[in-house]
């Protein structure tokens, strides 16, 4: 008795039918195994729907550049990956003091001069006071005078020093007045001219009786909505100036 030999489908047709459940990671590692499995698994009929579900935006660009969809995955899901969350800051607050200097810049007569670890930032932004127990005392006057203004950030143990601001501008000195001064921070050197940093240093003094200085406080202010940035922000900053690379 005769049995009839039943053909079996070729097995690139099976392999077709089971790509279309796989998943990209899955999709990729099997393009590896030879050079016709390749070729099917990059096909775009199997890469367009997962283009089209996790990157839509990007899916239309096959149309106007003819690029696959495979290759349109792969740098979707790169650039994705570049934008992940920045690592911790090497630096820590404990690691920083802050240099304050307020002169009168007609006769270089000191109005404070400070050394402090920064004070506060509990409420997470880098917004901080600096000691003024010893701050100087001013000769009172009503009218504003032209100031001189420096602020340095030193590296703990004096191993490296940045200067935040180094500006000039016009402050009275009466109790009540108070000054703020702010000056566009630059960017590491691997991004120098390019384009503007975005931060500034921020620096306010107040007076209070007697001419008397009666707060210095000192941040990073974010230009584009002008609050002060995080603190793990201004320490990462802080990193390209003070750290080695």
């Amino acid at each position: 008795m005769e049995t009839e030999e039943q053909d079996s489908p070729p097995p690139w047709e099976i392999l077709n039918l089971i790509s279309q459940f796989l998943d990209p990671k899955t999709l990729a590692m099997a393009s590896c195994v030879s050079k016709s499995w390749s070729i099917l698994m990059s096909s775009n009929n199997l890469w367009k729907p997962i283009c089209q579900t996790q990157f839509s935006s990007l899916s239309n660009l096959h149309t106007l550049t003819s690029v696959p969809y495979k290759r349109l995955y792969a740098i979707s899901r790169a650039a994705v990956l570049r934008r992940q969350p920045p690592c911790k800051p090497r630096l820590s607050l404990k690691d920083l003091i802050f240099t304050v200097n307020v002169s009168k810049k007609n006769n270089k007569a000191e109005v404070f001069a400070g050394v402090s670890k920064p004070i506060g930032g509990g409420d997470g932004v880098f917004k901080f006071s600096v000691d003024v127990v010893n701050g100087e005392k001013s000769t009172v006057t009503e009218a504003e005078e032209a100031v001189e203004v420096v602020w340095n950030v030193v590296l703990e143990g004096w191993n490296g020093i940045f200067t935040m601001m180094d500006c000039e501008g016009k402050m009275g000195f009466s109790a009540g007045c108070e000054g703020w001064f702010s000056a566009e921070l630059p960017l590491p050197a691997c991004f120098s001219g390019i384009v503007g940093s975005g931060i500034v240093g921020d620096l306010k003094i107040g007076f209070g009786s007697g001419g008397r200085v009666e707060k210095v406080c000192v941040g990073i202010l974010n230009v584009v909505n002008w609050r002060y940035v995080s603190v793990d922000d201004g320490l990462r900053y802080l990193d390209h100036f003070l750290l080695p690379i």
